[in-house]
Formats: structure tokens, sequence, C-alpha cells
């Protein structure tokens, strides 16, 4: 039985806190290769500001000199294309960088960057901007020209204009050269798994789970009492369609021969969208009933109506009739979804996308 002294020893303040030190100094420690460990994981890429262009046209006039400049003359329409404008400026002259205005007629900007304003090695005021451009269709298109205000700091009032040159882009289809002669390769044989047990391997998952959960309890109970506050985030429904659409393309189901199950995905993207952007029940309804309340929804024109029943009926063939098409059908197939997103799409229709996923699989459309 221990004495009294020993007892009070057990119950000291000072010995439990020095006890509760010495743990929070043992988790620090198994933490800290974890971290390391994740940040090794960070593989950044290179200065956004330092980028290879295939293409720079450079325009001087008087104090002005511009560049345009394109990293590609020639992309996949499952691709994007970045468009950089630069423009230098001599001391006592200011410059008002172009509007891009028209780069929207045959493109989508999908980001902006402005690098601000530097000085060059001749002390002229160097400004930069580029763009990451999303194309419609395939075709040849050109990147605009531009046009450059500039005006002496001492007469603000008169000001003079340089312009570009436009530049010639072409946009490649997104199926290959030999659509027509599509092979589906046949499976590979059934292969035996062995059935040795390795002990080591399960000992070693059992330990890093234990060491895991333990970690996972340790911060569960240090923050307890401090909840986060869950901060709900939304996307426009039109940006949730063109990421589904980009997985589509890397799925590369048309040169797997997957003609079917592209017909399905692109089918089902559609619908989820018109769900989002209008809310009408595509996704749960067969395309008769579909085509049958959008028939008296005024939410579309009837010019649109019409191409969403061709769409729908046409991939129904592929889909249950074993309908083959061709690559041109395909390609246009892809064409009207994507510019019926384009010619649709709204900022105000948002999606809350705090805890969906986004991925979409082919069931739910029939």
């Amino acid at each position: 039985m221990p004495s009294r002294t020993s007892r009070r020893h057990l119950f000291n303040p000072n010995a439990m806190i020095m006890i509760q030190t010495r743990i929070q100094i043992i988790c620090i420690a198994l933490l800290i290769p974890l971290a390391l460990g994740l940040a090794g994981c960070d593989k950044s890429g290179p200065s956004s500001e330092h980028k290879a262009f295939a293409i720079d046209q450079e325009v001087p006039r008087g104090p002005l000199t511009v560049h345009v400049r394109v990293d590609s003359n020639s992309v996949s329409i499952a691709q994007t294309l970045t468009v950089e404008l630069e423009a230098a400026i001599q001391p006592g002259y200011t410059v008002k960088m172009p509007s891009v205005d028209r780069l929207l007629e045959q493109f989508g900007i999908v980001d902006r960057d402005a690098f601000g304003e530097k000085l060059d090695q001749d002390m002229r005021t160097v400004k930069t901007v580029r763009y990451e451009l999303e194309p419609f269709l395939t075709g040849t298109y050109d990147i605009p020209a531009f046009q450059f205000e500039f005006s002496d700091v001492n007469d603000p009032n008169k000001t003079y204009t340089l312009d570009t040159e436009p530049i010639p882009v072409e946009i490649t289809s997104l199926l290959g050269e030999d659509r027509d002669n599509l092979v589906i390769s046949d499976i590979e044989d059934v292969v035996t798994l062995p059935t040795q047990i390795k002990w080591l391997w399960i000992w070693v998952s059992v330990a890093c789970w234990l060491v895991v959960v333990g970690l996972i309890v340790l911060m569960v109970y240090l923050k307890k009492r401090h909840i986060p506050k869950i901060v709900r985030l939304f996307k426009p429904a039109h940006e949730i369609a063109y990421e589904r659409l980009r997985r589509l393309v890397l799925e590369n189901l048309i040169d797997s021969g997957q003609i079917k199950t592209f017909y399905e995905r692109i089918s089902t993207i559609l619908r989820h969208y018109i769900e989002d952007r209008f809310h009408l029940k595509a996704p749960e309804r067969t395309t008769e009933e579909f085509l049958q309340e959008l028939k008296h929804s005024p939410v579309l024109p009837d010019s649109d109506k019409q191409d969403l029943a061709e769409f729908l009926n046409h991939c129904d063939l592929v889909k249950f009739a074993k309908h083959e098409p061709t690559k041109e059908q395909i390609q246009k197939t892809f064409d009207l979804v994507k510019g019926f997103i384009e010619k649709t799409k709204s900022m105000e229709a948002q999606v809350d996308v705090t805890d969906a996923a986004q991925p979409i699989s082919a069931g739910g459309d029939a």
C-alpha cells in the first residue's frame, strides 16, 4: 500500500503538467515528418511570368513598343491557348492597354493575369497582361488586331494609336484522321492472383493505420472546442459543364472505340447542365418525357428546342438502336453541346459544390 507521500506525488498538479507537456512534444515529433512529406509534394512549376511562346509579334511606334505573343499556332479544341500583350513605353509617356472584346467573338476567356508595371533595362515602363483562351469550334481563326493608345504626359489630351496585325490560329478536331476504322481490342486473359499472404506488409499497414487513427483522434481532441464554420461554395452551371466536357475528352473514349459510352456521357452532361441552368428535371426523365415538358416550357426558343430534340434522339439511336455515327456526326454532337452551353451560360445560375463531387456517371438518363 503506497504511503501518503507517494499518493500526494501522484496527484501533484505540477507532475500532471509535465506529463501533458511530454505528450505534446511526442505528438509534435510525430507530426513533423508528416508535415515535411506533405510539403515535399508541392511541385510548383516555373513562374507564371516565364513562358515560352511560339509567336512573338513586335510592333514599334515612336516611344512605344508592343509585343503580341501566342504560345502556339495550332491547338486542339480540348486545349487552351495563351495570348500575352506587352507594352513598353518610354519615360514621359503613358500607354493604355487595348480592349479584348473582339477576342470573345471566337474564344472564351478562361483566365486573366495582369503582372503589373516594371522597368526594363532601357528604363521603359512595361505593362503585361496574359489571357488563357478556350476555343469554341474547330477551324482557322484570327487572334484579332489590337489598338494601343499612348500620349505625352505633358499633353494628355492628344493621343496616338498603334495597331497590331491579326495572328491566325488553327483549332483542330479532337478526332483523329482514321476514325472510320475503329477497332476494339479483345480483353486480356484472366490472371491468377497470388495466394501467398504477405504478413509483413499486413503488419506494416496495420501499424500505419494505427498511427493515422491516433493522429486523427489527437487532432479531434485538441480541436473539439473549435468547430470550423462551413463555407458554402458555388460555381456557375456552365463552368461545371465545361469541366465535365474536358474530363470526357481526356478519357479518350473515341480513340478506344467506346462510342456508345461517349454518347452516354455527353448526353448526361447536357442533361445535368439543363437541370442546373433551367431547373428542368432532364436527368430523371426519358427523352420523350423531357421533350414533352420542354415543349410547354418558355425557358428556350423553338430553335434551341428543335436542336435539343435532334441531339437527344441521335444519342438514343447510338445507345439503344446500335447506330454507328460517322466522325462528322461525333464532332457535330460535341460542337452542338459546347455551343449550346456557351450560348445559354449565365453567371446567375449557381450550383452548390461544397460537398458534391463533379464527375458524372452514365446512369440516370434514359
